[in-house]
Formats: C-alpha cells, structure tokens, sequence
C-alpha cells in the first residue's frame, strides 16, 4: 500500500489548508455561533473542492478533513461529502447522479446523514415516519439521507420535513428532524424485493463505514491542531524561569498525544486507500473510527490539560478543539461500540482478507 497522495491530491489538500488557514481563524469562528460559516463554504465551493473529491477519492477527502480539522472550521463539508457526492456516485441511479452530483459538487445542494440506522419506518408508498434526534449540520442541509429500519438509505428534502435546531457542545449547525409521512427518494431508485434488501444493506454498510473514516480523517486534524497549539504554548509559557516544554512530564505528555494523533491518521488513510482501491475495508474502517474515538478523546483532554488554567477558559481556542474531540469521539458510535461491532464481523468471518 502507498499512503503518497497523488499530485492532483496533493495540490487540493494544499488549497484547503491555505483557504482554511485564511477564513477559519477564531474571530470568525466566535462570530459564526454555533452554524456555519456561509463565506467560508462559499470559498470552498468556488475553489472547486467539494467536485474535486469525485476524481481525489476518499483518500483524497480525508487530506482535505485534516486541513478542516486543524481549524475547526464551521462548513458541512464532511457531510455533504460522505453523504452526498460518494454516496450518490456510489450507489445513485443514473438520473440521480446526473440530477445531484453537479450541484452538491458546486455547493449549491448541502447533504447531510441521519446514520448510523434511525427509528424511521416505510409506508407502502415510500412515505417516511419517524424521530431522529439529532443530526448534525442538518440546518445547512437540502437533503438528508436517512436509514430505515431496514437499512435502505432515503434522501429527503428537508423543506418536506420538520426540522428543529438543536445545540450541541460543538458547533455542527445540528437539528432534529421529525418524519410524518415524508416523502422520500431511495437512494439508487431501487424497491422491492429481496435483491433491492440485499443491496439496500450493503449500500448502508457502505455509507456508514465511508463516513467513519472520512470523519476519523476529519478526527486526526482536530486532535493535530490541538497537539500543535499545546506545543506553541508550552515553549511560550515559562514557569521557575524556563518553559513548560522543558519539563519532562509535560514532554511525555505530548508525545503520548502525537503518537495517538499519528495512529488515528495512519488507520485513517489505510481504510480510505483502501476503498479508493476497490478492496473490503469494513475491519479497517471499524479500526480507524476506534482510534478517533479512543485516542481522540485522550488527545484532546491532554491539549487543554497542557495548557494548564488557559485551558479552561470557554473563549480559547483549544476549547474549540476539546469540544469537537469529544463530539467526533461518540459521532458514528463510540469506542466501544466500534470494538463491539468489529469483534462481532471478525467471528462471524465477515471481515477484510
């Protein structure tokens, strides 16, 4: 396997660091609330990013996550990624893909995902009835794609549907979404039968293990962003007369968070290659959100911890970084579950060769 990013990757992971870098800076982000920064999408669509990920492929959209990570920047882009443009040029019709892939790609059509499976039930004319209390960016979105109880994926609009704001710690712009009798669109167009339940399933399967990788990529920049800001400040803060990242302690702290950060990137990028190459990444993709999750979570509770009472201040913005570290922690399932789940699909014989 070879982790190089291509050239054409390369130079859109590059763009997004440097259009990230520019917009996503803290006065923007407080501005921004708890939504989306509408300029900052704006830039990203216009530089072509979010059609670039059709020809970069996962690998390529994990590269750019990183770049969003590290800034915590407030855009749906990992959601309109994972649960629009791949997973209609995946598993969309034709006339889907001709009807939205364009216009995802362009930013004019946001879609987000109400995975993994949700309590929505099917009537017999594709009509959709069911509560899902949370969903990120849903308050950006024009379409979700929501998962029955029978895992057949659904995309719709959400002018057809109830959509409340809800806050969360961080500030993915979420809302929960009330269904009563919402028409919806299968994604891939297909009804009926068992061969549609078959491939319902593993369009589901599909979908879900892309978002957790792409959002363990998303993960590896949050917890690298972090890791960067507790080394600027510990070699600026001095106590006894020398700098903090003097001391030994603060030293193995450190490491021990990079180390974490650098095995939430590595499995990241495995799972995402893999896909890109048409190989069975469902184990690699478990494993990389495991890593997010577990050694996400000590990354960024030792950021803040590392930047001593600074680190508890609400306005910093490390904070910014705990918050989203904990959000994607639990995001697609948390450590255990994931550990659960990959456990059970290596028994059952299921898992990659």
């Amino acid at each position: 396997m070879d982790f190089t990013p291509t050239e054409e990757q390369a130079a859109a992971r590059d763009l997004a660091a440097r259009i990230f870098g520019d917009l996503s800076t803290h006065e923007r982000l407080t501005a921004a609330g708890t939504g989306s920064d509408a300029e900052l999408w704006k830039a990203l669509c216009e530089a072509g990013l979010p059609a670039a990920v059709e020809d970069i492929g996962l690998l390529g959209l994990v590269l750019l996550l990183e770049e969003q990570g590290r800034t915590t920047a407030q855009v749906p882009f990992a959601a309109s990624c994972v649960y629009g443009l791949l997973a209609v040029s995946a598993h969309g019709s034709a006339e889907q893909r001709e009807r939205l892939l364009p216009a995802i790609g362009d930013g004019t059509v946001v879609v987000t995902g109400a995975l993994p499976e949700a309590a929505v039930r099917v009537g017999g004319s594709g009509e959709l009835s069911g509560v899902v209390p949370v969903v990120p960016w849903l308050r950006d979105a024009t379409y979700v794609l929501v998962a029955d109880d029978g895992h057949g994926l659904w995309l719709v609009r959400t002018v057809d549907a109830r959509c409340d704001p809800v806050e969360l710690t961080a500030p993915w712009s979420a809302g929960r979404l009330t269904l009563d009798g919402t028409p919806g669109e299968r994604l891939g167009d297909r009804v009926g039968g068992s061969d549609a339940e078959g491939a319902g399933k593993d369009a589901y399967d599909d979908v879900l293990a892309t978002a957790r990788t792409a959002f363990a990529g998303l993960q590896a920049g949050v917890c690298a962003g972090s890791v960067a800001r507790a080394v600027a400040h510990t070699n600026t803060r001095e106590q006894f007369g020398r700098p903090l990242a003097t001391k030994q302690g603060v030293q193995l702290r450190a490491a021990d968070a990079y180390m974490d950060t650098e095995a939430i990137r590595v499995t990241a990028y495995e799972a995402a290659w893999r896909r890109d190459e048409g190989l069975d990444y469902a184990t690699h993709a478990l494993t990389a959100a495991w890593w997010a999750s577990e050694a996400g979570s000590r990354v960024v509770h030792a950021g803040q911890h590392l930047h001593g009472g600074t680190g508890a201040d609400l306005d910093h913005p490390v904070h910014r970084h705990f918050l989203w570290g904990r959000q994607l922690d639990a995001y697609l399932g948390c450590g255990s579950e994931v550990l659960q789940e990959l456990g059970a699909l290596i028994v059952d014989g299921e898992g990659d060769a």
